[in-house]
């Protein structure tokens, strides 16, 4: 029998990570779980192994470098060498630009940025010293190619992480090693939004509609972003995605009708 593929998933404490995570362990992968919330870890860890799979919660700061790669390898230690790299954390503080605080927005770019791409320095080293096929899998967001007022630190970080990901599937073209990027839209339920002021969002709502680009309220569940990134890693070798972009569908009500109905 061989051996579990190896997966290393960050923000898996909860949300579109959880998702992602019980996804794989649904098809036999081991399964590193980052987070900063080690009960939620643990938590998803009973989900990955109810799966089918196995996990490992390991606790990191992605704001921290040695903790990244303390995290690293800890993950290949507890699980082996790793296949797939799902860099799914995301952090958002909602404001205008010159009212956000410097320390906030810094934040957002280290954890949606940097992390990713130190994470990611680790993952093609391990894969290639072995001459090994895996999976760079980036969880992008429709603020990449839609920029969202009140959102500049997360808009420029998810445009930046996009940037980075086209550039890894240059640099790796022909190594086995794919770079996909999957662009979800509104998706619920996940933490991103804990402890947002209520009026805030409201104001946020209004104004993304007033620019086009929250048409509606509707949301998808997380599951369907972890079902994208489970295609993607099970595609078959020597084939890659390029940009898996989804969305919740309108609800019944805007749908166009022709001048007689």
């Amino acid at each position: 029998m061989s051996a579990a593929r190896v997966a290393v998933v960050t923000g898996a404490s909860s949300g579109i990570g959880a998702a992602i995570a019980t996804a794989l362990g649904a098809h036999g992968f081991a399964v590193a779980l980052g987070g900063r919330r080690e009960d939620k870890l643990a938590e998803v860890a009973k989900q990955v192994e109810a799966a089918g799979g196995r996990a490992a919660p390991l606790p990191v700061d992605l704001a921290d470098a040695a903790s990244i790669d303390a995290f690293f390898d800890a993950a290949e230690s507890a699980l082996g060498p790793l296949d797939v790299l799902v860099n799914n954390a995301g952090i958002c503080t909602p404001g205008l630009l010159h009212e956000v605080d410097a320390a906030d927005f810094a934040g957002e770019i280290a954890v949606n940025l940097v992390a990713p791409a130190l994470l990611a320095r680790r993952a093609i080293r391990s894969l290639l010293a072995r001459r090994a096929r895996g999976d760079l899998v980036w969880i992008s967001s429709e603020n990449a190619v839609l920029p969202r007022p009140f959102q500049p630190g997360y808009t420029a970080s998810k445009w930046g992480l996009e940037g980075l990901a086209r550039t890894l599937r240059l640099e790796l073209d022909g190594t086995g090693i794919r770079s996909t990027i999957v662009r979800p839209g509104p998706t619920f339920p996940t933490d991103f939004a804990r402890g947002w002021d209520p009026p805030l969002v409201k104001r946020l709502l209004e104004t993304w509609k007033s620019w086009g680009i929250q048409r509606h309220l509707r949301w998808m569940p997380a599951a369907s972003v972890a079902a994208a990134v489970v295609q993607v890693v099970l595609a078959p070798p020597g084939t890659h995605f390029d940009v898996v972009q989804i969305g919740p569908e309108a609800p019944p009500e805007m749908r166009l009708t022709g001048g007689g109905e």
